[in-house]
């Protein structure tokens, strides 16, 4: 995992498959053990079908946590990690269907209560991206999708939420380390992830006096169905870190797993920084 590596060639059409992918992203690493932080607890994982969501749900579950999935339409990836998921001895929920619409938000949170009868942990993750090298490039329609996936689900799920949210619950954003440094072919793509380091420093001080924690993660580049469904040559993808190397998801979860158990209860309003080395702002 620590050796520089070359990807082979590949393209995927969005939204990305992880069950196409070469080779597969490692979800959990070997020797990962699991010593019941989030027991009982119930999370909802937005984008959880697969690359961190689906790795996030699976050290969830390690961690004890039963899981709720939220993903488009990729239905196979889905039924993967709800085995995981249940391999690891926990439930898992999974709902198809578009985060853009405000009503499918309000029916995500009331599966999930109907199914667990509580929610303890709200993980904004699910994100669309496309890569253009000019502003010219970027049509409405395009600009218009990226917003209304990446961050107005963002609103719309923490608002549903909210009522079943109790004191120590903990919700947590999936922002990018694009947020930070800009990128020069995912403009609108790192526009949104800079309004999700905003809207999460913002949420957790209006959420402070509910003593409800507001985190989030800014990964770099991880080898997740983002990527081939994204650029045209993988191959080098992640070779410019100071690891040279792209991350993997199962690097990544853990982070989630700190912010959403108690070892984090007094860290609110932060992001978490997984990229390989890269030096940024904060």
């Amino acid at each position: 995992m620590n050796k520089p590596h070359k990807l082979p060639p590949q393209r995927q059409s969005q939204p990305g498959r992880e069950h196409k992918m070469h080779p597969r992203p490692e979800v959990i690493r070997e020797g990962y053990r699991g010593s019941g932080k989030l027991e009982h607890k119930v999370a909802l994982i937005t984008g959880g079908d697969s690359g961190i969501g689906r790795s996030i749900a699976v050290h969830y579950a390690r961690e004890g946590a039963s899981v709720c999935i939220v993903y488009l339409e990729e239905d196979k990836d889905a039924e993967d990690t709800r085995e995981m998921v249940e391999k690891e001895g926990q439930e898992c929920l999974i709902i198809p269907g578009n985060l853009a619409e405000e009503h499918f938000c309000r029916e995500v949170v009331d599966q999930c209560i109907s199914k667990f009868d509580r929610l303890d942990i709200v993980i904004n993750n699910a994100a669309v991206q496309h890569a253009r090298d000019e502003v010219a490039e970027i049509s409405f329609e395009q600009l218009k999708e990226t917003f209304e996936t990446n961050i107005y689900p963002c609103f719309s799920i923490v608002r549903e939420a909210l009522p079943h949210l109790k004191e120590g619950a903990s919700i947590i954003n999936t922002t990018s380390v694009t947020a930070y440094r800009g990128s020069d072919h995912l403009l609108d793509y790192a526009s949104t992830k800079g309004a999700i380091v905003s809207f999460t420093r913002a949420l957790s001080k209006m959420l402070a006096k509910k003593k409800i924690r507001v985190n989030g993660v800014a990964p770099g580049p991880i080898w997740t169905p983002l990527i081939p469904a994204t650029l045209d040559h993988v191959e080098t993808f992640g070779k410019n870190t100071p690891l040279g190397r792209p991350g993997q998801p199962g690097e990544v979860a853990p982070a989630y797993v700190f912010l959403g158990c108690g070892d984090s209860s007094y860290i609110t309003g932060q992001i978490i920084h997984i990229n390989g080395g890269e030096i940024i702002g904060s």
